[in-house]
């Protein structure tokens, strides 16, 4: 059976979401998650700022069956995939399929700041 439901759509400031850090993520790490199941009602997708501080990261993990798309807007760090660490930087954009192993480390000299979009909004 199909949810006919119908779902408002939403705007917001990005000023009016909570900064979080999440599970899996450590030392100043922190997203604020804009487009999410619990806030927009979103089924398909997950949408989130995030901005470590030097030296945070989120450990290593794979998602069941969720894709991930990070974009880099500021600063620099290591993005590791199934063991292979790469430096990223501003105007990068990486794909993760489902099952991929990564990680993110801010290892450089500021902030790193970067979008996360995340499909389906769930890995269940």
């Amino acid at each position: 059976m199909e949810n006919t439901e119908k779902r408002a759509a939403i705007i917001r400031n990005i000023v009016e979401v909570p900064w979080q850090q999440f599970p899996g993520h450590f030392g100043g790490a922190l997203s604020k998650a804009l487009v999410c199941p619990e806030n927009a009602r979103a089924r398909l997708i997950d949408y989130r700022i995030s901005c470590y501080q030097p030296m945070a990261y989120v450990a290593p993990h794979t998602h069941t069956v969720q894709e991930q798309v990070y974009h880099v807007l500021e600063g620099e760090g290591l993005m590791e995939i199934d063991g292979k660490r790469t430096v990223v930087r501003k105007h990068d954009v990486i794909s993760i399929p489902a099952g991929a192993e990564h990680a993110l480390y801010n290892t450089g000299l500021t902030d790193f700041t970067f979008i996360v979009a995340t499909t389906p909004a769930s890995d269940e």
